[in-house]
């Protein structure tokens, strides 16, 4: 049966204005599953069942700063945290003074006081069943009392040697250590250390030079530069206090010569004239008292004398 819709055999059904035009249907077919997609299912299970809680095995810890720099006796606040959010236990391993400041389950904040010398701070945690840690390294450094400029001598002629020495007492690390002989803005020289020392030690630069006219325009002074920016810290600075080169120029041998031999007659006139005003005072003299000599000791005699006759 047919209704008004329906076609015959072999034609095309026609199409009624307003209505919906009918699409073609096509028989479904299942698509093809890959050989490998089971396998890759297979194995998330089953690593889901064999490794449960496998996120917290692979926590971390972290420690807050990462290195540390500090002066002797010095004081310093460290965090220790984890990424594990329920820690079954964690702290801090040290043979320092440590005082605890704060605490939560995923960190704590320590301070870390009478620190003398060079060590290791362990921050530790231990999450489903598992231990990791974290170390921080800290430094203590030694800075210079005083940065000590020597000129040796301090007044030389032009065309001799002088020496220049930068002392600086009592620094740690030595090896971080950088002596910068200045003159003016100009660098002279620059004397670095190796080796570790066990307490500080002393630290010297010496340079020598020739003395030039232009050296008396400028000061000389020595820069002490402790770089700790490997270790954590930061670059110390110390200058010494400017020294100045007095500098003069030698005279000729012929200029010399001349000036001796001018102050020689000199000299030798001053001494004439000396013994001439003496010679010429002691014959003034004896002219003004010889006329009355006899009289003068006719009256120093006692009067017994002068009574008898002649």
């Amino acid at each position: 049966m047919c209704w008004n819709t329906c076609t015959e055999p072999g034609k095309a059904a026609p199409v009624l204005s307003g209505s919906p035009r009918p699409f073609p249907v096509s028989p479904w077919t299942p698509p093809e599953m890959s050989p490998f997609g089971c396998s890759g299912l297979l194995v998330a299970i089953l690593a889901l069942l064999c490794c449960p809680g496998s996120g917290e095995e692979t926590f971390e810890v972290h420690m807050w700063p990462e290195r540390l720099v500090v002066e002797p006796r010095g004081s310093w606040e460290v965090n220790c945290s984890t990424s594990c959010t329920q820690p079954e236990m964690g702290g801090l391993e040290t043979t320092l003074t440590k005082t605890l400041l704060d605490s939560q389950p995923q960190w704590k904040r320590y301070l870390i006081s009478n620190v003398s010398e060079d060590t290791d701070l362990q921050c530790y945690f231990l999450c489903a069943g598992k231990h990791q840690s974290k170390h921080l390294s800290i430094t203590v450094y030694q800075p210079p009392e005083q940065v000590v400029l020597k000129l040796q001598p301090t007044w030389v002629a032009v065309g001799n040697s002088f020496t220049i020495e930068c002392r600086v007492p009592a620094v740690e690390p030595l090896e971080s250590l950088t002596l910068i002989l200045l003159h003016g803005n100009k660098t002279l020289h620059n004397q670095t250390f190796e080796g570790r020392a066990a307490v500080p030690q002393e630290a010297t630069a010496t340079l020598s030079s020739t003395a030039h006219l232009e050296d008396r325009k400028h000061n000389f002074s020595c820069l002490a530069q402790l770089d700790l920016r490997s270790r954590g810290g930061g670059i110390f600075h110390w200058v010494s206090e400017p020294q100045m080169l007095e500098i003069y120029e030698p005279m000729p041998d012929n200029q010399m010569v001349i000036i001796i031999t001018v102050v020689s007659v000199l000299l030798f006139l001053f001494v004439t004239s000396v013994l001439l005003c003496f010679v010429f005072g002691q014959h003034w003299r004896q002219r003004r008292t010889g006329t009355y000599g006899v009289r003068a000791a006719w009256r120093r005699l006692p009067r017994a004398f002068r009574a008898q006759p002649a």
